[in-house]
């Protein structure tokens, strides 16, 4: 953790709501004249996607599962030395991942290709990760305790698998099979190395359905936010003042000390309200020192 030069951390897998976190973190940087460093998870895989496809079937002949959720599929330990270099110097190494033909033409790459390591050495304000792994610990590598503030996002598991499933789908073209086999592949890794995460977060994202989502693999359509709720999590609730969340956001409510309980469709503006202050105490808590 470091007070000259911040790293904040959202943590979630895909489809879990991560792209309105990141919004509303685009709009507070943008209104507190913050220059944040991009780093993005998917460019700490091990493999590129021929890689993986090849990995995968190696894995599987020898008895063992393969996932992007574990550590034998990324490299925890440069995202941890990533964190703290930054969180030291305010330098650091990145790369990308190539998800499109479109993200790699300025590259002149091919998708599913990574770029080369570039040494970041300009001056930033803060780290900015947006990922799978924000928050893991595997062993000794231990990504969390280089984070100043560490964010879950996390959807209902059935939510979760209705939205994988529905993208793959339409997006990728995997049929239904092949997606149940993805999710099976994962889970393993997804129970030791995704969920324990949850736990360590400063603050929890976790958006509960109101619809029913018991099987999720016959679902016709993704629940939409609102008909979600956004259950918020405090790890320490000190500090938080709950009455004017409430006052703010209508139709919202508290369940525990620690808990408030939004409509989905306020998820984003939720956010901004909780995380502005966090933000600014970060830069201020910079700036002093």
């Amino acid at each position: 953790m470091s007070a000259k030069h911040p790293v904040i951390a959202v943590t979630g897998s895909s489809g879990a709501g991560t792209t309105t976190v990141k919004n509303a973190f685009e709009h507070i940087f943008f209104r507190e004249q913050i220059n944040p460093l991009i780093i993005e998870g998917d460019s700490y895989h091990r493999y590129d996607r021929a890689e993986m496809k090849v990995a995968i079937e190696k894995f599987a002949k020898e008895g063992k599962q393969l996932s992007h959720f574990g550590p034998e599929a990324n490299h925890f330990d440069l995202l941890a030395d990533t964190f703290k270099a930054y969180g030291e110097t305010g330098r650091c190494k990145r790369r990308y991942y190539l998800h499109s033909e479109e993200e790699a033409a300025p590259y002149n790459q091919k998708p599913g290709e990574f770029t080369p390591w570039e040494e970041i050495d300009y001056d930033t304000d803060v780290l900015f990760y947006e990922g799978l792994h924000g928050g893991v610990v595997d062993g000794d590598v231990d990504v969390a305790a280089h984070t100043d503030l560490l964010v879950g996002v996390v959807p209902l598991v059935n939510l979760e698998w209705i939205q994988k499933i529905h993208r793959d789908n339409a997006q990728r073209g995997y049929s239904a099979e092949a997606i149940v086999d993805t999710i099976l592949r994962r889970m393993d890794d997804y129970v030791h190395y995704i969920t324990p995460q949850f736990s360590r977060t400063d603050i929890n994202f976790q958006r509960v359905p109101t619809v029913d989502t018991s099987n999720p693999f016959i679902a016709r359509d993704i629940p939409t936010p609102d008909e979600s709720f956004i259950v918020i999590r405090f790890r320490d609730p000190k500090g938080v003042d709950f009455p004017y969340l409430l006052n703010m956001i209508p139709n919202s409510f508290m369940s525990r000390r620690n808990t408030i309980v939004v409509p989905g469709g306020k998820m984003g503006f939720a956010m901004e309200l909780i995380l502005s202050p966090r933000i600014h105490e970060l830069i201020e808590a910079k700036r002093q020192a």
